[in-house]
């Protein structure tokens, strides 16, 4: 198994540091159940000190969150006693608290920023540590900007702070200015020099992503000895970000020859909880972000896809259903070859077509594919029938898959304060359906009116749009989850008129619900 490696989890502090990512009190306690369930050891959950709406927040997860012996509640503090006194009395609720501090120690920071001699912040970090053990036994101390400082120096004060009762030395690479060689060297020395004087404390790492380098460099350090990495899920933070929780996880998983190292984290709660922080946060995660992104178990490349159909192996190191996904997804589009297409149509229950039939199913879908970005399951009905009324007289008479699903005609949305109202136009089969619907703004409006036609009771999960170009001409992405008698559906749509890509979207994700009741028929 290997050995331990304790996961602190800043997403609450240095991850809510982005601009705009703002918690408030009940989604922080939210977000903290949730890393509870995925298994982190330790809860940063805020900077009490900054206001005393974040106190409140820290005390609510300490209270709440911190209840149990299994997970410490920390918070972060300046070397000063205000700080330190904040932290405490926000944390002190938890069955485990830990006073978290934090002091520079390059030139740069003991120079420019605090203007002070080495010596004289030595002294301030040693006192402080003193006075936060008076408090609780748990204590951790943060050599800021270390990757920048002077060797020496920075082991003169890990010593000293050791010396005076710290539990746990968190070395940052605060500006993602180290590389993975250098950081771990620079960790196998300090791990060798506080093993010897005290094996009990703790080595950690903080690495921030401004090169691209925070992943690699906290595996470095995982190789050299550290014994606690600090994360943020999606690996959201100042600036660019800090290590990725996920990336590091899944790296020591799925690299456990090279790394001989182990953590307690459940992996199948990572996609829930990559999915919270970017709620609550309102921060989109990047499509092909490693793990987390829309696109990591996503395969459109028929070469790919073949492979995957093939052996799983060939393309796929991380199994989706590790991280929480039901399964990998092989978007179909003009780039799909036939394999891709044959075992989609097969799980729609269409296992029986000739080889000539199949050719002419598969040319009608390059056809429809050149058209449009993405095909989805529901066009595949569609394809088939179309297949038939002109191929084969014997089935002319079969279901009429097209008449079960819906398509967009036409859309007329009104926005303002007080009366937000829409109608729309939706064809299904010969049928053009319409209705008007009001609602607490123009997207309810118009998925209310939709949901009037189409008669499937479904909630709305998730709604989030986001630009995929720029200018007056700007497509404009929809990615929508709805939920149907305890199954959740996700569709997508993009236009350069973002209200009709958010009803394309709807009607794809009713449209994936239609599907779901037709395959049993056809299997």
């Amino acid at each position: 198994m290997g050995r331990k490696i304790w996961v602190f989890d800043t997403t609450l502090r240095d991850g809510e540091q982005v601009p705009g990512a703002k918690l408030n009190l009940y989604e922080k306690v939210e977000i903290a159940q949730q890393l509870k369930k995925l298994g982190v050891d330790i809860i940063e959950a805020g900077f009490p000190a900054s206001s005393q709406g974040d106190f409140d927040a820290v005390k609510a997860v300490a209270q709440k969150v911190g209840n149990t012996n299994d997970i410490m509640i920390t918070a972060l503090a300046r070397a000063v006693q205000a700080d330190i006194d904040a932290v405490y009395n926000a944390v002190k609720h938890a069955e485990n608290p830990m006073i978290h501090m934090v002091l520079g120690t390059s030139d740069i920071h003991v120079e420019k920023k605090f203007s002070k001699s080495k010596e004289q912040i030595l002294q301030i970090g040693i006192d402080a540590v003193k006075y936060a053990k008076t408090l609780l036994p748990q204590v951790q101390y943060s050599t800021e900007d270390a990757s920048r400082s002077d060797f020496e120096y920075l082991w003169k004060t890990i010593e000293a702070v050791m010396k005076a009762g710290a539990t746990m030395i968190n070395v940052p690479d605060t500006v993602g200015f180290a590389e993975p060689e250098e950081f771990g060297a620079m960790i196998y020395k300090l791990n060798d020099r506080m093993k010897n004087l005290n094996d009990s404390v703790l080595l950690s790492v903080h690495c921030h992503n401004d090169l691209g380098m925070a992943t690699a460099n906290t595996l470095a350090a995982i190789k050299n000895g550290a014994d606690k990495v600090e994360c943020t899920i999606n690996g959201i933070g100042e600036r660019a970000g800090n290590a990725a929780l996920e990336e590091v996880i899944m790296a020591l998983k799925t690299r456990s020859t090279v790394y001989n190292a182990q953590t307690r984290i459940n992996t199948k709660e990572i996609m829930n909880t990559s999915r919270l922080v970017s709620s609550f946060m309102g921060l989109d995660v990047q499509v092909n972000k490693a793990i987390t992104g829309d696109n990591a178990f996503a395969h459109s490349s028929g070469i790919h896809q073949d492979g995957l159909l093939k052996s799983r192996d060939a393309y796929e190191i991380v199994h989706p259903e590790d991280v929480g996904l039901d399964d990998m997804e092989l978007v179909l589009t003009a780039r799909s070859g036939r394999h891709a297409v044959k075992n989609a149509l097969e799980k729609l229950g269409f296992s029986n077509l000739s080889a000539e039939e199949f050719e002419g199913v598969f040319e009608g879908f390059l056809k429809l594919a050149d058209a449009k970005k993405e095909v989805y399951d529901h066009d595949l009905y569609v394809i088939v029938e179309s297949y038939y009324e002109k191929h084969d007289a014997n089935h002319a008479n079969a279901t009429h898959y097209s008449d079960q699903f819906f398509d967009f005609a036409d859309l007329q949305v009104v926005s303002n304060a007080s009366f937000p109202s829409a109608s729309v136009k939706i064809r299904k089969g010969s049928d053009v359906l319409q209705a008007s619907a009001v609602g607490s703004g123009p997207i309810d409006a118009l998925y209310s009116a939709i949901a009037e036609i189409t008669k499937i009771d479904v909630k709305l999960v998730e709604y989030n749009i986001n630009s995929v170009s720029r200018g007056k001409e700007a497509l404009g992405k929809v990615k929508i989850t709805i939920e149907h008698e305890g199954e959740k559906y996700i569709a997508k749509a993009a236009d350069t008129d973002i209200l009709k890509a958010s009803a394309l979207a709807y009607i794809n994700a009713i449209n994936s619900i239609v599907v779901a009741k037709l395959t049993p028929v056809m299997n």
